[in-house]
Formats: C-alpha cells, structure tokens, sequence
C-alpha cells in the first residue's frame, strides 16, 4: 500500500496530537479519502518522519496522533545548490519539482541580464510562497525528510557576492569543458548557475567569471533552462552523489 506523506509547517512529537491546517486536511480527507483511523506520514523539514493516524476531521482541518518517529531519508551527501535563473510560470515550477527529486540542497532564484519575467515586492512574496508550496509538494512525493532551502528572488551579482567556498560552475553551451568530467571534491558544496529561457547575457558572464566560476558545457546541444539544470544535476549526483 501507498504511504501517505504530509509536510505540516509544526513542531511535531511522540504522543502527540496535531491539527492539520485546511489545505493539508482537504487533501487527505476529501482528495485522497483518508478517514478516522487511516495511516500518515507526517514530516516537517528536520530530517524525522512521525508516523500518525487520522483521528478526526474538525470543521476544515483534522486532528492526527503521531504514534511513533523513525529517522528519515538522508539527504544527499553532494549538496548542491542551484542558481537558477528565473523562468516563467509553469517551467519554474517543473525546474523546482523536479530538482527537489534529484536531491537538491537549495535553490536561489536569480534575476539575470536576459531574464523575461521580473518580479518585485508583492509579487515576488507571492511566488516565493508559491515556490516553497512546490517543494514541499515535491518532498512529499519522492520521499524526502527535509524540504530544500529556497531564497528569496535576488539579482545574480547579489547572489554570486553570497557563494561560499567550494566548485562554482555555470552552465555555457559554448564552453570547451564537459560538466561530466569535472573533478569534485563531495564534502564541498557544489554551486551550479542556469541561465533564464535567453541564456546568459555578456554581463552576467563577465560577472561570474570575475567572481571564480568556471563555465561547463552538457554536450553538443543547447538545452532548455528547464532541462539544463536538471540535466546537470543529475550528471552531477550519478558522479558524485548518491544516484551513482
């Protein structure tokens, strides 16, 4: 039988009793059609699962009993994080889905020199809410404990000025130097820069060259953002991560 798993945004125990917020409980009791006495695993990002059972519905939410924890799926022992340029609606969100699938540790939405969507204030609040839904719909699905850091939407000379120590790497299809046969080091963060649906621009080249990033390229053709990062990472975790 299917495990059901819910993120719940609580803390969350032993023995203890949880009511679920509206959107989780709709999904369980009226998508799903769980009801008193079903099974669920509950998780909330600290890397344990609490296995509860469904007491009751109460109004728009429901009351769940966490009866047991156990450790939850470790995360990956690459930690790579994605800088990825922002992208439009609907392929934002499969970029974010699909790189939480393939063990991404965070992803920093970037606003680059060719990027098509701008957002700010309000808006950009609202996307990152979204975004952070993404995600955690995303744990839920493949099994993750732990739901991957989101930052907030920054320009990319802010975003390359934060990038600590460890291999820095940009996506350019023009690069003579394959991402596969790159030598990295797994205890280091890997840090991999994608470009919006226009590519990088000269301006946001020169500024990650500058910084120490080395441009990689995927092979002869030139890949969709929301296919290139994917791709990378999953070159990057079969060499080095845990899909090898």
């Amino acid at each position: 039988m299917r495990e059901i798993r819910c993120f719940v945004e609580a803390p969350l125990a032993a023995d203890a009793e949880v009511r679920l917020p509206e959107e989780a409980a709709s999904h369980l009791l009226r998508v799903l059609r769980l009801g008193p006495g079903d099974a669920v695993t509950l998780f909330n990002g600290d890397g344990v699962e609490y296995l509860a059972r469904i007491v009751r519905g109460e109004g728009r939410g429901a009351l769940v009993r966490v009866l047991r924890t156990r450790p939850g799926q470790r995360d990956p022992r690459l930690r790579i994080v994605l800088l990825q340029g922002l992208a439009r609606g609907e392929k934002m969100d499969l970029i974010l889905q699909k790189a939480c699938e393939l063990g991404v540790h965070a992803v920093w939405p970037v606003l680059s020199e060719r990027s098509e969507v701008r957002l700010a204030g309000e808006r950009a609040e609202r996307r990152h809410r979204h975004w952070l839904g993404v995600l955690r719909s995303a744990a839920e699905q493949c099994g993750r404990a732990t739901v991957p850091e989101l930052a907030p939407l920054q320009d990319l000379g802010k975003a390359l000025s934060r990038v600590g120590d460890g291999p820095r790497l940009l996506l350019d299809p023009q690069a003579s130097a394959p991402l596969a046969r790159q030598d990295i080091d797994p205890q280091r963060p890997v840090h991999l820069l994608v470009g919006p649906e226009g590519g990088l621009g000269a301006r946001d080249l020169a500024l990650a060259t500058e910084a120490g990033w080395q441009a990689v390229a995927l092979g002869p053709r030139i890949l969709r953002t929301e296919t290139a990062g994917l791709v990378a990472l999953a070159v990057l975790q079969a060499r080095h991560g845990d899909l090898g």
